[in-house]
């Protein structure tokens, strides 16, 4: 595997006026943050973050998922950032507190 660990952030945009979406702007500004932070510790040959479109978790988002673990994170705001490569990246310890609501996405979707 060439990456131990893949952070993916949506940045997907709509059109106002239609469903919710985690934004492009923002997205973009988590993306750079997490690279900042990853090459910081020194993770930046082996971590990649990078952007993603769209990955129907709109209601939670803004949106970052992180792989291999497959867990998905809602709510990332900039000051989230250092804790999740802190924390999940570089010690391999979820934070919890940001993890999305699976069940509770179901829920919002199906209204």
């Amino acid at each position: 595997m060439k990456y131990t660990k893949h952070i993916f952030v949506c940045t997907n945009q709509r059109a106002l006026g239609t469903r919710i979406c985690c934004g492009e702007q923002h997205g973009l500004a988590l993306v750079a943050e997490f690279k900042k932070q990853i090459k910081d510790l020194g993770l930046n040959t082996e971590i990649r973050a990078q952007r993603a479109g769209c990955m129907e978790t709109c209601e939670l988002g803004p949106s970052v998922v992180v792989y291999p673990e497959g867990v998905f994170y809602g709510k990332v705001q900039l000051a989230d950032v250092k804790e999740i490569v802190h924390e999940h990246i570089a010690n391999d310890r979820i934070v919890e507190r940001l993890v999305m609501d699976l069940q509770k996405l179901k829920e919002l979707q199906s209204k």
